[in-house]
Order: C-alpha cells, then structure tokens, then sequence
C-alpha cells in the first residue's frame, strides 16, 4: 500500500557480542553502557564519592556523634544518635553497592551478589544490637581496651551466669555481625572488580600517568584511610589482606591476557594498597603498648582505634 512504512526488523546480534543496552537488559544500565564495548566503563565519580561520605559520616562519624552529643537527648534505655546513623548506614551502603553492580560494564553473578547483600544487611543488623548495648555499658564503667571479663563492672555482677550473657552479646557484636557484614561486603567489592579489566590499548585515564582521572586521585586518599579504620576497628585485617592478594593476582593474571584495570578497578587497588601502608604504619607506631599488647595477642597484632582512644585519650566515655 503506497504511502505505508515498512519497518526494519532489527538485526541478530553476532555470535559472542554483548547484548544491547535497553530495558530488556538489565545488566547493562547507565553509564558503563553507554560506553559499548564491556569494561570501557568511565570513573563512577557520582557513586564512589557518596560511597566514600557516607562510610566516613555514618560509620565512622557514628562513634563520635555518640562521645560529643549530650547524654540527656538520649537516653540509655533509647536509640542513641549512633544507632540512628547506624540505620541509615544499614540502608544506604546496600543501595549504593546494588548501584555500582548495576554500573558494570560486563554480566556479573547475581545470586552471589544478591545474597551477599541480603547477608551484609542481616550481619550489619546484629552489630547495631550489639553495639548499642555494648556503648551503654561505657557510662555504667565499661573500660573498652579491657576484655568482657576483666571489665570491674562485668565482675561485679551476680549471678556470675550473667557475665557469659555479656560475652555472648559481645561474640555476636564483635565476631558473629562484623563476620556477617564484613566478609559479603569485601566479596561484593571483589566480584566487582573481577568487571573492571578492560583490553590494554583501550584503557582510559585522563590526567594521569597511572590510569586514574584527577577526582579519583582525590578520593584514594580519603578512601584509604576509612579502610584502615575498618579493618583495624572491625579487626579482619586477615580478610582484607586475602581480598587483597585475590584483587593483586586477578591483576597479574589478567595482564598475561592482555586486560588492564580501568579507572574504577585502579582506584579499588590503589586504595586498598595505601590502606595496607597505613595499616602497618598503625602496628609499628603501637607495637610495644603492653596494655593493648594484652588485649591483643597473637601473632596477628592490629589495635583498634577506639580501644586505644579509650585507653590514652578519652577515658571511659570512648567506645565503637
């Protein structure tokens, strides 16, 4: 019929070719996509720099909010202003690490990353609990550079069956919810970066001889130095040591074949490697500090920064 319009079928994908971006699939969404080619994805600056401000305001800020604001806006037997930023942290790091896995530019495993997110909220959840209870113990005496029984206060108590009720609070604080909330999100960050490889002659950076664009250069050093206060006041250096050498060696195996870090992979790496010289800067400046020396023996010695404020600075009132 004259005057109709013939639409064009669209064509096959050749064998081996991503899929298209578009609503049919998810996987590839937003900036990454828009890129073509899998692992051309730029520097998420918009995601990396809330993910950097949020871990520094609502997880490491949630000790100090604690410390400066007045106890008679929060009651003991009330949400402290901690736990309250602690909620927010259980909320807003799951999105925005569902955002950056919606950013990469190649199909990542959902279920593992799915499940790893449910685990890490659930994990998060229980150190809420625990953490609360455990800074209300501070202003009734609770000495954190000392272990649950040695704490005066702990001793005091009768019947003596109460105190394997505060070591059963403190194991699910200390190992069972940072085991729950730090192993997934190290998985999730790993999973992440296996995405970042890109062909070597494709590699993009601006401004900067190591592949990195000037703003992520800016963000490695804040970055880094909430990574150290993870892993030295969450104690799992052994966990970030292993995700590590696991984001090293996928580096150099990647290399043989050709594949470069992009941007966002070389900001993960070069993070994680400064947290790793703040980490031992941190062991060699408290080595010989025998009372934290006893707190933590062991051949793995890495103090955590609130037990040594409690310790030399800020007296009783100082917890995590």
């Amino acid at each position: 019929m004259q005057g109709s319009v013939r639409r064009r079928p669209f064509p096959a994908a050749a064998p081996g070719s991503p899929p298209p971006a578009g609503p049919l699939y998810p996987g590839r969404h937003g900036a990454g996509a828009a890129q073509g080619a899998p692992g051309a994805a730029p520097f998420h600056l918009d995601l990396w720099f809330y993910f950097t401000l949020q871990n520094w305001v609502l997880d490491f800020g949630r000790p100090i909010a604690m410390i400066i604001l007045p106890l008679e806006w929060f009651p003991l037997n009330k949400p402290s202003a901690g736990d309250y930023f602690h909620m927010a942290y259980n909320v807003i790091t799951p999105f925005l690490l569902l955002k950056l896995i919606e950013r990469s530019p190649r199909a990542l495993p959902r279920s593992v990353l799915y499940v790893s997110i449910i685990t890490l909220v659930m994990g998060a959840s229980i150190h809420l609990v625990g953490d609360s209870v455990n800074h209300r113990l501070v202003f009734s005496g609770y000495q954190h550079h000392l272990s649950v029984r040695e704490n005066p206060v702990i001793r005091a108590l009768r019947p003596e069956t109460l105190i394997d009720s505060f070591e059963l609070l403190y194991y699910y604080d200390e190992y069972l919810g940072h085991c729950m909330w730090y192993i997934p999100f190290f998985l999730i960050l790993f999973i992440y970066f296996t995405g970042c490889f890109t062909p070597a002659a494709e590699r993009s950076g601006i401004g900067s001889g190591i592949g990195m664009p000037p703003a992520a250069l800016l963000l490695v050093g804040p970055s880094s130095l909430y990574y150290w206060y993870l892993v030295t006041e969450g104690q799992i250096f052994l966990l970030f040591l292993f995700t590590f050498f696991a984001m090293t060696a996928l580096v150099l195996r990647q290399r043989r074949q050709g594949l470069a870090l992009d941007s966002n992979g070389l900001f993960l790496l070069h993070s994680f490697l400064l947290a790793l010289l703040l980490i031992a800067a941190w062991v060699g400046w408290l080595w010989n500090d025998p009372t934290l020396r006893k707190k933590y023996p062991g051949v793995i010695y890495v103090p955590e920064p609130w037990a040594f404020y409690s310790l030399h600075v800020g007296g009783p009132r100082a917890s995590r």
